[in-house]
């Protein structure tokens, strides 16, 4: 099961590598979007640090989301996708191997930018960890709800507007916990409560998005 788990990630990679605007379209998507804040509201810094938790996630939050559609639609137009699924390996686990490669490829690189883009806005170096922490819990979580959303509109026309309805609501709990952490660390609050519901939201995606993500390609193929 290793071994198979490996060769989808390997084959994810190498899409990505042949295909590079896939994962700078929504680095630079979340680059351009946080860095146009400043000249919107102006330059006070107090202002600045105010709404950076904010700013950043739904920066974040929207990246991911250009970046969904492409995550179960080389399968579907190579024709791919029934041998996924026909495939004497678990189904979930080769599709939890494309939401890993497909977070690594697009939810990574936003976690690893966002410290620069936090001193533009003025954050604090604690904010600026919290920050950090913040995504690496909470961007993991935007694939898995997102690989649910891609599978039930894979191949649907207008799936994209399709998407975006169906999995911004779930998205909800994520942002607020995730720019209320970042928010409690600024005014000098802790925040372990807020990563603490992040953590059990990743585990609670871990276990069930890759089952109802693997079935609801069942049900799309259908």
């Amino acid at each position: 099961m290793f071994a198979a788990w490996s060769r989808v990630m390997r084959r994810e990679f190498l899409l990505a590598y042949r295909q590079r605007t896939d994962i700078l379209t929504p680095l630079m998507f979340f680059i351009i979007v946080t860095s146009l804040f400043p000249l919107g509201v102006g330059p006070e810094p107090e202002t600045l640090r105010t709404i950076a938790p904010g700013v950043i996630w739904v920066a974040a939050l929207l990246a991911t989301l250009l970046s969904l559609q492409r995550l179960f639609s080389h399968e579907l137009h190579e024709g791919t996708l029934e041998q996924l699924l026909l495939s004497p390996q678990p189904a979930s686990l080769l599709v939890s191997a494309k939401i890993t490669a497909h977070w690594l490829t697009s939810g990574l690189p936003l976690v690893i930018i966002s410290p620069v883009l936090g001193l533009s806005l003025g954050m604090s170096n604690e904010g600026l960890i919290i920050t950090v922490i913040s995504l690496l819990l909470g961007t993991p979580i935007l694939s898995l709800i997102g690989a649910v959303g891609a599978a039930l509109t894979l191949g649907l026309r207008g799936g994209g507007v399709l998407l975006a309805l169906l999995i911004l609501p779930l998205y909800i709990p994520v942002l607020i916990f995730g720019a209320g952490a970042i928010t409690a660390t600024v005014q000098g609050f802790p925040a372990d409560a807020h990563l603490s519901l992040l953590g059990a939201y990743l585990m609670l995606g871990l276990v069930l998005a890759p089952w109802i993500s693997t079935l609801s390609l069942r049900i799309s193929l259908d």
